[in-house]
């Protein structure tokens, strides 16, 4: 079954490769979406996909970069239909 998830991060998330890290790691698991920096600071992230595999992208995520990660907040959406995983500026 297809999930859709957005994290909002907060904390030290910007200008130390987050996007970039997340790219990477979006290739080991297949999902689709986006990453993007938003003008507060934050870090929002949409992944849609099987529910396991948005699952171990977060947790790659958390595992790398949560020295950085003060809060993520996630919601669930409906899904979205992304047809690859990108960043969005």
């Amino acid at each position: 079954m297809k999930i859709c998830k957005r994290v909002l991060y907060t904390g030290l998330v910007q200008g130390v490769g987050f996007r970039q890290t997340t790219l990477h790691f979006s290739k080991r698991h297949p999902v689709v979406g986006f990453v993007r920096n938003l003008p507060n600071g934050q870090v929002d992230l949409v992944a849609e996909g099987v529910a396991g595999d948005v699952d171990a992208l977060l947790a790659d995520i958390a595992n790398r970069m949560g020295r950085n990660i003060e809060r993520a907040d996630v919601e669930t959406l409906g899904t979205q239909d992304f047809p690859t995983f990108e960043i969005r500026r």
